[in-house]
């Protein structure tokens, strides 16, 4: 018989990775990147026990309060994330990628209540995540990971139709899909929907989630943008969280957006001081169902429909995020240094400079 204690753990699933920032051309960071560095701090800050499964290579030169798996063989995966006037959008580059995470590398034995699939890179096989499915309650997955490919010249971040991606028919095997706006155009929603909840987030405007017979739009927190890298993971890691924590759907998602504000007010994953997080934690307690039922029961159980007293939920998580802020700008949220021996050991050998960049496309050319 399986604990209730184990049947609340997750399992995430997804590579870290090396960050290099340049705006215009320019220099502007080397930050801790990748999907864990984004969710991991937010399911600790909300007192959620997890397994990770992530893969650097021997010159990973960070040290993550869940360490990943050192492949001797491969590098860290490496973006260069090209920002500035002259591009309307950030501009993605895979300079380097770890080893794929392969259903081996999962946990034998083990059931486990949720599962992330937030991989960034293609490092998760549509093998992986099929034994995800087997051993997690839930999935929750970011279309990311699914529709990423890569130029073979300069590693330039495109996308490929889902139907197209080979994880088409694990849908009606997971729970929730979430996708950027743009990624969403590569889903199809209309037809997704059909099998699992999707939600597509919207930066500074919120979020939408869609169902078989239903959708509703969830506000935004304001926030000064510095850099919008993780503000998608972190918004998955906090929806996720409050769907185990027993938040109907909306409330969930309302969840999602305050942690993507905060992301983006930073270089860089966020830094949660726990003990400020004990008020959003209150404010999730005082608003549960109770935990993520077992996956037979769990549809009868979301609550799709608006909370009629979200407003409430909104400015008691509203007051918290201005707490917060005020702490992180006061800590220096703008400026991120470099961990010592990165520049040496990773960025040395790379160019730095910029590729010529499109915007993301499709893999055929077509936006």
């Amino acid at each position: 018989m399986v604990s209730d204690s184990t049947l609340r753990r997750g399992l995430i699933v997804g590579n870290y990775c090396h960050d290099v920032l340049l705006r215009d051309s320019l220099l502007l960071a080397h930050t801790l990147g990748g999907a864990p560095s984004f969710i991991t701090p937010i399911l600790d800050s909300l007192s959620l026990p997890f397994h990770l499964i992530s893969k650097v290579g021997p010159d990973f030169p960070f040290s993550p309060t869940h360490p990943p798996l050192v492949i001797p063989t491969s590098h860290t995966t490496l973006f260069h994330a090209h920002f500035g006037s002259s591009l309307p959008d950030r501009v993605l580059n895979r300079v380097a990628a770890c080893d794929p995470i392969a259903p081996a590398d999962l946990p034998t034995g083990s059931r486990f209540a949720f599962g992330l699939a937030v991989g960034v890179a293609g490092e998760i096989l549509p093998e992986t995540l099929e034994k995800m499915v087997e051993i997690c309650d839930v999935v929750f997955v970011d279309v990311q990971g699914l529709i990423r490919r890569f130029d073979g010249e300069d590693g330039r971040v495109r996308h490929v139709g889902l139907r197209e991606s080979g994880f088409f028919h694990l849908l009606p095997r997971i729970g929730f899909l979430k996708a950027s706006e743009d990624e969403a155009e590569f889903v199809d929603v209309e037809e997704v929907r059909r099998w699992c909840c999707v939600v597509v987030t919207h930066g500074k405007d919120g979020c939408e989630v869609f169902w078989k017979d239903g959708g509703l739009r969830v506000d935004p927190f304001g926030a000064d943008q510095v850099d919008p890298t993780g503000a998608g993971d972190c918004f998955l890691g906090g929806f996720a969280a409050g769907i185990v924590k027993g938040l109907a759907v909306a409330d969930a998602a309302l969840l999602g957006n305050f942690f993507g504000s905060l992301a983006v007010a930073r270089v860089g994953p966020p830094a949660l001081d726990s003990s400020l997080f004990q008020m959003v934690k209150d404010e999730i307690h005082k608003r549960k169902g109770q935990d993520l039922p077992c996956s037979e029961r769990r549809d009868e159980r979301l609550g799709f429909q608006k909370p009629p007293d979200q407003d409430q939920f909104y400015a008691s998580l509203d007051a918290a995020k201005d707490i917060i802020m005020c702490q992180i700008q006061e800590s220096g949220w703008n400026i991120l240094s470099s961990p010592k021996g990165l520049e040496q050991n990773h960025v040395k050998g790379l160019s730095l400079n910029p590729f010529h960049d499109e915007s993301i496309t499709s893999v055929n050319g077509e936006p």
